[in-house]
C-alpha cells in the first residue's frame, strides 16, 4: 500500500507537469525546434510569393490571391503568437482573419500533406511584403500544382473587399513607392438602387457578365481583355453613382485618375501600368480635360491611355457632360465600346425616386407631377432627390415642393428661350448682353426659390417623424450615390 501511494505521489506531479507543458508556450518551443532541425536537414522546400514583381516592381496578382485564401482558413497554427482581426467592407458584420506580419505561421492540409505559410514584413518600400510557402520535399511533386490551383479557385469565391485607389503623387516622383493610395470602397450605390431604365440596366449587366467570361475570346481576336464605357449627360444625373454600382456588380477595385498630378504623357501610362487586374479605371469629366489645351497631357498620350495596351481584365469608364465638339478619334469603337446617356429626370424616373426616397408607389399628386413633366419642365435626379430628402417626413409636402420647383425651372427655361430669341432678332452685341443678364437673373431667381423651399421644409420637419422612417437616409454619400442615377435611356 505504501509502495502504491509512493508511486502515485511520483507519477501525479509528473503527469501534471506534462499536461502543463502541453498547454503552454513550451510546447510551441519544442515544435519550432523540431521544424528548425528539419530545415537543417533540408527536408522542406520553400516558395516565395512577393507582393511586387522584383524585375518590374508591378503588383503581383498572386499575392492578393494568397492573402484572400489565407483569410478564409478556419484556424491559424497554434504556434502563432497572434493573428490580426480586421473589419471587412461591412464593419458591423464582416471580420477578416489576417496573418500577422511578424513572420507568424499558418498551417494548412491538402491531400493529406501538411503545409505552412508565413508572412514576412517588407524589408524596403520597393520589395513589399511576401508570403513563404513551406512543404515537405517528398510531397512537392504530388501536391504543388494541384494546391496552387486550389488556392486560385478558393480565392475567387472568398468575399472580396473592394478598395478605392487615388493618386497622391506622380509615378516619377518616388519610383520605389506606389503612387496609389488605397482606402475601403464606401460608396453605397448598387445596380438595385440606381434609378435607370430597366431594359438598359439589364443590357449593361448582361454586357458586364459576358465580358467576365470572354478572356479566351478576346485573346483569340488578339485584343486586350478590357471593356470601355462612356457615360455622358448633365451634372447630377447619376453617372458617378452608376460607376460605383458597376464596380460593386463586378466586385472590382476602383482606380480614380487625377490628371492634375501628372507632368507628361509618360506619367499617365506608368500610372495605368500600376493598376491591378480586376479593376475599374475611372476618368471623370473627360470633355473638360480635352478642352484644357494648356495642360501637360497631349491628345496622343490620352489616346494611348485609352487603348490600354498591356492591360488585362480591366473596365475603363469615362464620364463627360456632352459629346459635342469631342474629337471623333476619342469616341471611335475600340476606344469606347459602350455609350450610355444620362438625361435629366422624366416622370418614370421620378416615380422610381419617390419609391426609393419616400416609400411611395402611388399618390394623388402623381397626375399633377406628370402634367408638369409633359409641359417640358425637368430637373436633375440629384435636385429632386434633395427636395425629397428635405421633406421625407411628409410625402405630400415633398411632392408639392417638387411641383413648385419644376414649375420654377420651366418658367426659367421659358424666359431663357425668350431672351435667346430676342437676342437672335437683335443681331448685335448689345442684344447678346441683354440675353446674358436676363438668363442669369432668371436662373438665380429659380435657385433662390429652390433654396427657400428646402429651408422652409426643414423648419417644418423639426416636429416630423425621425429620419429612419420610410427608409430615408441623409448620410454623406446619400445625396450623390444611393439613388442619384435618373432614367438613363440609350
Amino acid at each position: 500500500m505504501h509502495t502504491l501511494l509512493a508511486g502515485v505521489a511520483i507519477l501525479l506531479p509528473t503527469f501534471l507537469l506534462l499536461r502543463f507543458l502541453a498547454t503552454t508556450s513550451i510546447r510551441h518551443i519544442v515544435i519550432q525546434s523540431c521544424r528548425a532541425i528539419a530545415d537543417r536537414l533540408h527536408l522542406h522546400q520553400t516558395y516565395t510569393v512577393p507582393q511586387f514583381d522584383p524585375t518590374t516592381l508591378l503588383p503581383n496578382p498572386l499575392y492578393s490571391r494568397v492573402a484572400a485564401y489565407l483569410s478564409s482558413l478556419q484556424h491559424a497554427d497554434s504556434s502563432a503568437a497572434a493573428t490580426n482581426l480586421l473589419s471587412g467592407s461591412n464593419p458591423s458584420h464582416d471580420i477578416i482573419l489576417s496573418p500577422d506580419p511578424n513572420r507568424h505561421v499558418i498551417t494548412d492540409r491538402f491531400l493529406s500533406a501538411l503545409l505552412s505559410w508565413s508572412n514576412h514584413p517588407a524589408s524596403s518600400p520597393a520589395s513589399g511584403c511576401k508570403f513563404v510557402l513551406c512543404l515537405r520535399k517528398k510531397d512537392k511533386r504530388r501536391i504543388l500544382r494541384p494546391y496552387l490551383q486550389h488556392i486560385l479557385s478558393v480565392s475567387e469565391d472568398v468575399g472580396r473587399e473592394i478598395k478605392s485607389f487615388t493618386t497622391h503623387f506622380a509615378p516619377s516622383a518616388a519610383a520605389a513607392e506606389s503612387p496609389w493610395r488605397a482606402v475601403p470602397f464606401a460608396h453605397p450605390a448598387t445596380m438595385e438602387t440606381v434609378v435607370m431604365d430597366a431594359d438598359l440596366k439589364g443590357k449593361v449587366k448582361s454586357d458586364l457578365e459576358l465580358f467576365l467570361k470572354s478572356k479566351q475570346y478576346y485573346h483569340r481576336l488578339g485584343r486586350a481583355w478590357k471593356r470601355s464605357y462612356l457615360l455622358h449627360g448633365p451634372p447630377g444625373t447619376g453617372k458617378s453613382s452608376f460607376v460605383a454600382a458597376m464596380a460593386r456588380f463586378l466586385c472590382f477595385d476602383v482606380y480614380e485618375i487625377d490628371f492634375s498630378k501628372f507632368a507628361d504623357d509618360s506619367d499617365l501610362l506608368k500610372l495605368l501600368s500600376q493598376t491591378t487586374p480586376r479593376s475599374v479605371v475611372v476618368i471623370e469629366d473627360l470633355d473638360r480635360i480635352l478642352a484644357n489645351s494648356s495642360g501637360n497631357l497631349s491628345l496622343s498620350g490620352l489616346l494611348k491611355f485609352m487603348d490600354g495596351i498591356g492591360c488585362e481584365e480591366r473596365v475603363m469608364i469615362y464620364t463627360m457632360t456632352s459629346k459635342e465638339g469631342i474629337d471623333p478619334s476619342v469616341l471611335r469603337p475600340g476606344r469606347i465600346d459602350v455609350q450610355i446617356h444620362f438625361p435629366l429626370c422624366d416622370f418614370p424616373a421620378f416615380k422610381a425616386l419617390a419609391g426609393n426616397y419616400l416609400g411611395v408607389k402611388e399618390h394623388k399628386l402623381f397626375p399633377q407631377v406628370e402634367e408638369v413633366f409633359l409641359s417640358g419642365a425637368s430637373l436633375s435626379p440629384a435636385e429632386i432627390g434633395e427636395i425629397m430628402i428635405a421633406n421625407r417626413g411628409s410625402p405630400s409636402r415633398a411632392l408639392k415642393s417638387v411641383i413648385t420647383a419644376l414649375q420654377a425651372a420651366d418658367a426659367a427655361a421659358s424666359d431663357a428661350r425668350a431672351a435667346a430669341a430676342a437676342a437672335a432678332a437683335a443681331g448685335d452685341d448689345g442684344g447678346g448682353g441683354v440675353f446674358c443678364r436676363e438668363s442669369v437673373h432668371t436662373v438665380r431667381e429659380f435657385r433662390k426659390l429652390y433654396g427657400l423651399l428646402r429651408i422652409g421644409s426643414r423648419r417644418k420637419e423639426e416636429s416630423s417623424v425621425p429620419s429612419s422612417e420610410l427608409g430615408g437616409g441623409s448620410g454623406p454619400l446619400e445625396k450623390e450615390g444611393r439613388i442619384e442615377g435618373g432614367g438613363a435611356k440609350s
